[in-house]
């Protein structure tokens, strides 16, 4: 069956509420997906036109499907797998902003646009001093957006009842400020009027966001079978898991206009963000940089596999709830409800998350994720949090290899070779100084600056634990000399 029968009444007809910026999975399966959650609930009243904003790409399974694509969110709920389907109707259309420019300019000309959505990758919220306003479009996303709201601006006559709320959800630290920013540096660059400037200023809202929810995407490997459970072919389909959070920073009060709390759905309004991240950063990114690196090397390959193994759990648990937890500054009973949801979402049956995967970058990573619970926990306690002191062990045990090809150094679990993944600088560090004694490569490891942003052999005692927790590891094995600890 095709698509466009699955609704054989038709969508309702909402006014254009919002546009954005990014047709990827994550968008469709989490604010599109909330957004017609609230128009059914009646919390919220508008529709979404998706925008392009890349020339790459092809928006033709949304014309053929008229924008409805079905949204499959999979996990554990109270303990049991859980499974739920959805068609989101909320998008209205979808636009190439290169091949369609003039019918996306003109989406700046409606008059019930009040949110403007983006999700343009990392990289996407960058300004770029030769991009041009006379192109159409121009190449960057805030370059896009600037000339977007100049139109309306323009449209409008300067109307301060016309100015939209943005909501970037890139994974970018303070990502509305820094979006903010690019504009404004555009119309400086672009010599465009003071009106405008002070219309963006004043009558323009950047919010800062964080989202949490795993985005498995398309079900490729799967598709016939999953479109035999549909009843129908759906080519957009996307796959996620059931939770999710969205929280939102605004200096202004726009909870009542957009309204998805009020459908039960779990959006946060804030003046401040970052106790949030700090949440999600410490525990949920932390406790996989803490442990993913010990358990491949104790032969795991998916996070499922090392919950369900009890001394990866326990050692997990341990660190989450005895390390990091004390050192966040939000009520320890959200805390621990997000600790025990993270616990959830790793566990899920639906996703086979791989440690290889996640151990992309570790060296950044742990500095991000763990660094600030470990220096913050000797801080308050006066003592090395042991959980997460072993896990510079582990990362240095994992990194040890001699041979640099393709990219990747050379690392080696039994008899399996496997590719570890970083900046240069790291694999040309471990590359040189695998080899070396354990006291000369753990100074050399902590002493990097570059790595870490400060001598960590300054921290009292953590030269001293990491040496013996590493030879502890090279003496007894990974299981044995973490249960040790």
């Amino acid at each position: 069956m095709e698509m466009s029968e699955v609704l054989k009444t038709g969508r309702k007809t909402r006014p254009i509420r919002v546009v954005q910026f990014g047709e990827g999975n994550f968008l469709r399966a989490f604010a599109d997906y909330m957004i017609d959650i609230a128009n059914e609930r009646g919390t919220f009243d508008g529709n979404i036109v998706i925008v392009k904003p890349i020339p790459f790409g092809s928006l033709d399974n949304f014309h053929r499907q008229d924008c409805l694509y079905t949204v499959s969110l999979r996990g554990n709920v109270d303990g049991s797998p859980f499974k739920t389907n959805r068609v989101v109707s909320s998008v209205a259309d979808a636009v190439d902003t290169s091949s369609e420019y003039d019918k996306y300019i003109s989406l700046a000309e409606t008059d019930t646009l009040r949110f403007v959505i983006s999700n343009t990758t990392e990289a996407g919220i960058v300004y770029d001093a030769d991009d041009s306003f006379d192109l159409k479009p121009p190449g960057s996303f805030p370059g896009k957006l600037t000339q977007f709201l100049y139109h309306r601006y323009e449209t409008f006559n300067g109307a301060e009842d016309k100015g939209l709320v943005m909501l970037p959800v890139e994974l970018i630290d303070d990502n509305g400020k820094h979006l903010k920013e690019c504009v404004l540096k555009q119309i400086e660059n672009w010599d465009l009027p003071e009106g405008f400037r002070k219309w963006v200023e004043e009558s323009c809202v950047f919010t800062q966001t964080l989202v949490d929810r795993i985005v498995t995407g398309y079900p490729r490997a799967s598709e016939e079978k999953e479109w035999e459970e549909l009843g129908y072919e759906d080519r957009l389909m996307v796959t996620g898991e059931p939770f999710g959070l969205w929280v939102i920073e605004s200096d202004r009060d726009i909870e009542k206009e957009f309204n998805l709390p009020g459908a039960g759905l779990p959006v946060i309004f804030t003046k401040d963000h970052h106790p949030y991240k700090q949440r999600k950063v410490r525990i949920l990114n932390g406790a996989h940089t803490s442990f993913v690196l010990m358990a491949y090397l104790m032969g795991k390959d998916i996070v499922r596999d090392s919950m369900q193994d009890d001394d990866i759990r326990d050692f997990m648990l341990k660190t989450i709830y005895d390390e990091v937890i004390p050192t966040l500054t939000l009520p320890e009973d959200e805390l621990k409800a997000f600790a025990s949801e993270v616990v959830n979402r790793f566990n899920n049956p639906y996703v086979d998350h791989s440690l290889l995967a996640i151990s992309l970058n570790s060296v950044s990573k742990w500095r991000a994720r763990c660094l600030p619970s470990l220096a913050e926990y000797v801080r308050k306690f006066g003592k090395l949090p042991s959980h997460l002191t072993f896990s510079v062990a582990a990362l240095i045990e994992f990194y040890k290899g001699t041979e640099i090809s393709g990219g990747a150094l050379k690392g080696h679990r039994g008899g399996d070779v496997y590719d570890i993944r970083d900046d240069a600088a790291v694999l040309k560090f471990f590359a040189e100084n695998s080899e070396r004694e354990i006291p000369e490569l753990v100074k050399a490891y902590l002493g990097r600056v570059d790595f870490h942003g400060s001598d960590l052999n300054e921290i009292p005692g953590l030269y001293d634990q990491v040496c013996e927790d590493l030879e502890s590891i090279r003496k007894n094995g990974m299981r044995e000399a973490m249960k040790r600890i």
